[in-house]
């Protein structure tokens, strides 16, 4: 059953040379998220925002854009408007068994160490 081209290359290398790349690109952009959430927000402005939180290890990075095609512009310190529309969602997605309730619970304990006068 083997090809006259496969039995005549046994033993030998293969024709084509072996390319091996090393990614030297900053680790921080190499983690990729394991839990995406999106939703819309008006500011106060009245500019209309999709807002984007992605949870990376046990932290969770937001981002947002005005338009579509817009690029993602992380969100170094989100509101507490975002952090609580997050809560929402991940408290949403572990009833459909999506995330586990330690989710939750560290992400209360996360907005708690930020906003320490908000109610949750």
């Amino acid at each position: 059953m083997n090809s006259g081209l496969a039995s005549g290359l046994r033993g030998q290398p293969p024709p084509y040379p072996r390319t091996w790349t090393l990614d030297t690109r900053p680790q921080t952009q190499n983690i990729m998220p394991k839990a995406e959430i999106s939703w819309k927000r008006v500011t106060d402005d009245g500019v209309k925002l999709q807002v984007n939180a992605r949870r990376v290890s046990r932290e969770w990075r937001f981002f947002q854009r005005e338009k579509r095609f817009d690029q993602w512009q992380p969100v170094p310190e989100p509101p507490l408007e975002d952090w609580l529309e997050l809560l929402d969602a991940v408290q949403r997605l572990i009833t459909r068994r999506r995330l586990q309730p330690e989710h939750a619970k560290h992400l209360r304990r996360r907005i708690r160490e930020r906003f320490p006068e908000a109610k949750i």
